[in-house]
């Protein structure tokens, strides 16, 4: 399913190269894709020492909450559907931009995000992938006092907004 890769990190325009070039290879993983409403359906499709890919199935409400990708940069295609991305900002609203299908992002390290199924969407299928692989993330909340915390969560856990 993947295809050859330079065997070293990559940067986040070689990211969206990468899973731009996957989302046109459908059928190569549709087979794998499922949708679960209990939970954001997710499978790990490649992973090296350099670089994991992920094929991720949204349905109705799902959300990723605000979280980084600690080390890694990533790049997401979005194959079906559509999704929003929301971009953190000190001050105002978070930055919106819906994803529709054949559009993604990408982003460095220090990038703070959360994705989720856009409005109006019943279903989407996005690909994702990180250089290097995800070991772990932080997952972003606001106390009572309005504080910003953040907490590390393993790259294995489902991202869901935190309370």
């Amino acid at each position: 399913m993947i295809p050859p890769l330079p065997g070293r990190v990559l940067s986040p325009d070689e990211l969206a190269e990468l899973v731009h070039e996957l989302a046109a290879r459908r059928s190569d993983w549709e087979h794998l894709v499922r949708y679960d409403s209990d939970q954001r359906w997710y499978e790990c499709v490649h992973r090296d020492a350099n670089v994991d890919v992920w094929l991720i199935s949204w349905i109705e409400e799902q959300d990723t909450g605000w979280h980084d990708h600690d080390v890694s940069s990533g790049a997401v295609a979005v194959v079906d559907g559509a999704l929003t991305e929301e971009r953190l900002v000190l001050s105002g609203a978070p930055r919106r931009r819906d994803l529709p299908t054949g559009d993604g992002t990408r982003f460095d390290p220090s990038h703070v995000h959360r994705l989720r199924l856009a409005d109006g969407q019943e279903r989407a299928i996005s690909i994702h992938a990180y250089s290097p692989p995800l070991w772990r993330l932080g997952v972003y909340a606001t106390d009572e006092d309005g504080l910003l915390r953040r907490e590390s969560v393993s790259y294995a856990e489902e991202l869901r907004p935190v309370a």
